[in-house]
């Protein structure tokens, strides 16, 4: 039985080459991390000598060889009848005597000599190798019960060696036919088919950024997320808040979880064990786990990476019937621990045409073409090269014309869906869960598939404008003395930016988060019984209604946006501006008019400071000061420190720092430091009273600009007189950088101009800023120009030396 049969207790990640890299490593972590907690379902697995017995039993060996010598391998145009071939051969062939007796015999075991039910999944003995980065080749069979039903699994599974996909697959990456086995695994089954089950990556599938774990989960058997037929539940966890045993959950994503698969009656074929139903309307509304149940499978995912030293793509499921979770896979992540995170190409639209249809993008790259609308792999010779496929969903069969793909676009599926994983590995971009595409897409018309604009992705009609430009991160050097930071708003691009060279975040905009992930003005959740609108009240119990409690709503939402900007940069500074709209602004938000007065120059009115203390705005200050205590506090994240806009008087001042005291935010108590943006003349002209009360200063040369020279910078008309280096605007700057730093408070400055013009960015460095806050887009050239400018300053000063 050994030579054909080996337990799971029995393998090790060094047996690959006898039962296959899925099955090694199902006995690598059943032999080694069971004593740490992590369940994996016993089992056994067929080995590489087994299948050669199999074929050699019915010398199907050379005929099998014969058979593909005739393959077109230029266009692949009798690949499906090879295959089909090929594959029929195994299905009709005898099982060896001893080969069957053996495999009952370890099912038995395994099943206390009763009959259980048993997931039979395909291990070829080069798949999920690193040089094989294509998982999903073969079959697995799930709910298989009984001996006549295991044999047939297993010749199935031998059989899917001879896929279409898997022939394709070997021929591109130079494998020989004749020197891969099939080993086939034969697992316990998790009941998830009456519970949930999904993926985890402990890396960031889009940027690769090392420190989260990417959770994704359905209802029912996992096979739905896998191929994409479902959009999943989404969860990232942060892995120093996990070790440092803090509230690790940094965000939350409602899937709409669109199908559940269940097992099918027992009168099935093995074909066809497993039902796929409609969710049921209440349970699509429902998270698929708890945070407790997501924070114990993160540390299991982090306990796997430690123990293969790399970063993983792990498998898992529920059992419905003791309520405990298994890993029912796992294998190297192979695409974005392979890239150097640091090469990147930038994107830029120019022009682009009306919106068709949007989904989740995969990808940031934008790609134009002719949409081509396929319902199955079967249509393949109707795509031209660098075409964009349109469909209703991915699953491996695709494989092989999706290398010829210029973009995929999906009707269905989530960011670990099989079109998602594809498009990474090919280098593509792709929008799944458009739920559309397929409709709103005409055949064969020029389409522009964008990907660059944040985690949701555009369809745009027509062939679109853009730029590309190509940048290596890695070797460009910080300045000596002045700090370099980022301004950042959409936390979508937070992982991504922070491979860009810099010292933290300057300024993070919360007004992002509020209009992009909340939309709702924070006093009519506050006061939402006593709404007017009927209409209002009805739109706001549709975006929260599966978070009734509508104050905790937005505390969640910000604090999630925060948490995540904070991660990516974490532990260095992320200085989080308070909201700073305008009231007309405020108005526009869901709710809003409600709550907001009417003002002829909001510009000048109702905004920062003087909103926090005022019981116009009060209480939702204080809900965004709970989110930033629940980032710092309950997250672990204090590196987010907090400033204060728009603030006039000393008086208010105190007065916020007060509230925020009273909201669970004191000043230094977890090393909190709050700034105050120098934006006003009186921030200036008072800048050492102001240090009494504040951190430190950040310079917002728009509005100091518009408020030194009396410009409206919202008016047309006076536009061209808006100058930042105009000389009195200049002096201004030059003042709070020296009154600051005499007393001993940080002052930066946030803005494009040291970026755009290099003698202003030598004037800030002349006079001793602290640090310069930019757009990433303008990040580089300001490094280029402080690191000038700096030069020029040491030179001045050893020439005034030698003098």
């Amino acid at each position: 039985m050994d030579t054909y049969i080996k337990k799971f207790s029995e393998i090790g990640i060094a047996d690959v080459p006898v039962v296959g890299g899925k099955n090694a490593s199902l006995g690598e972590m059943f032999s080694n991390l069971t004593q740490a907690g992590i369940r994996v379902p016993d089992g056994f697995a067929t080995t590489a000598a087994a299948f050669w017995h199999f074929l050699d039993h019915n010398k199907l060996r050379p005929v099998l060889s014969g058979l593909l010598l005739g393959l077109d391998r230029e266009k692949f145009s009798n690949l499906s009848d090879i295959g089909k071939r090929a594959r029929a051969l195994i299905l009709n062939a005898e099982t060896p005597g001893d080969l069957r007796d053996a495999v009952i015999a370890s099912y038995a075991a395994l099943c206390s000599h009763g009959h259980a039910d048993v997931a039979v999944r395909s291990s070829a003995t080069a798949e999920d190798l690193p040089e094989a980065s294509f998982a999903g080749q073969h079959e697995s069979y799930l709910n298989i019960s009984g001996e006549i039903q295991l044999m047939e699994a297993v010749r199935a599974c031998f059989a899917s060696l001879y896929t279409d996909r898997a022939i394709k697959y070997r021929e591109d990456n130079g494998f020989g036919h004749d020197k891969i086995a099939l080993s086939v695994g034969i697992q316990k089954m998790v009941r998830s088919d009456k519970a949930c089950s999904g993926v985890a990556f402990t890396l960031e599938p889009e940027s690769g950024f090392r420190d989260v774990i990417h959770v994704a989960g359905v209802w029912g058997m996992g096979e739905n997320i896998v191929q994409g037929e479902v959009s999943p539940d989404e969860f990232l966890v942060f892995k120093p808040s996990l070790a440092q045993g803090k509230k690790a959950i940094i965000q939350r994503r409602l899937g709409k979880k669109e199908k559940t698969m269940v097992y099918a009656g027992d009168h099935a074929s093995v074909l066809t064990r497993t039902l796929n139903l409609d969710t049921a309307p209440d349970k699509r509304e429902q998270f698929v786990m708890t945070d407790d149940e997501v924070t114990d499978l993160a540390r299991w995912a982090v306990l796997i990476e430690q123990h293969y030293n790399k970063p993983m793509d792990i498998e898992w499921a529920k059992d419905g019937l003791t309520g405990e979770f298994f890993i029912v896979q796992a294998r190297p992540e192979t695409v974005q621990s392979r890239k150097n995170p640091f090469l990147v190409v930038e994107y830029e639209l120019k022009e682009k045409g009306e919106c068709l249809t949007k989904g989740e993008g995969v990808g940031e790259r934008i790609m134009s073409g002719k949409a081509r609308i396929l319902s199955s792999p079967a249509e393949a010779a109707k795509l031209l090269d660098g075409e964009i496929i349109v469909t209703e969903m991915t699953s491996p069969d695709w494989d092989p014309i999706l290398k010829r793909a210029g973009a995929i676009l999906t009707n269905k599926g989530g960011r670990t869906s099989h079109a998602s994983i594809v498009a990474r590995e090919l280098g593509v971009p792709a929008i799944v869960g458009t739920g559309d595409a397929t409709e709103k897409i005409a055949e064969g018309e020029t389409i522009t598939v964008s990907c660059c604009e944040g985690k949701t992705g555009f369809v745009y009609r027509g062939k679109a404008t853009w730029t590309e430009k190509q940048l290596d991160l890695s070797n460009i050097r910080l300045p000596d003395r002045t700090q370099v930071m980022l301004i950042v708003g959409d936390p979508d691009k937070a992982f991504e930016l922070s491979f860009y060279p810099n010292e933290g975040v300057g300024l993070m905009r919360m007004e992002f988060i509020i209009t992009d992930y909340i939309g709702i003005h924070p006093m009519a959740l506050v006061h939402f019984d006593s709404l007017k609108d009927p209409a209002v009240q009805q739109r706001i119990n549709e975006i929260t209604h599966h978070r009734p409690d509508k104050e905790q709503f937005f505390i969640d939402k910000l604090s999630e946006g925060i948490a995540t900007i904070a991660a990516a940069f974490f532990p260095k500074e992320v200085i989080v501006r308070m909201s700073d709209f305008k009231t007309n602004e405020y108005a526009n938000l869901l709710g809003g008019r409600d709550f907001e007065p009417g003002e002829e120059n909001p510009m000048l009115g109702f905004r920062g400071a003087s909103r926090y203390y005022n019981d116009l705005y009060k209480a939702g200050f204080r809900l965004e000061c709970e989110a930033i205590r629940i980032v710092r506090e309950d997250m672990g994240l204090s590196n987010v420190k907090v400033m204060i806009p728009f603030c006039r008087t000393l008086d208010e001042g105190r007065k916020v720092i007060q509230v925020m005291k009273d909201y669970g935010l004191s000043q230094l108590r977890n090393d909190l430091a709050i700034y105050v943006m120098a934006e006003i003349p009186s921030n200036v002209l008072l800048a050492g009273e102001f240090a009494e009360i504040f951190d430190g200063f950040s310079i917002g040369s728009n509005d100091l600009t518009q408020l030194t020279l009396g410009i409206d910078r919202d008016s047309s008309v006076v536009a061209g007189i808006f100058n930042e280096q105009d000389k009195a605007v200049k002096k201004m700057i030059a003042t709070m950088i020296r009154e600051g730093r005499e007393a001993g408070a940080r002052v930066g400055l946030c803005g494009q101009a040291p970026s755009d013009f290099p003698d202003f960015a030598r004037f800030l460095v002349e006079k001793g800023i602290d640090s310069i806050s930019f757009n990433p887009d303008a990040v580089l050239k300001g490094i280029e120009n402080i690191n000038k400018a700096e030069a020029a300053v040491r030179a001045g000063q050893t020439a005034g030396a030698s003098a």
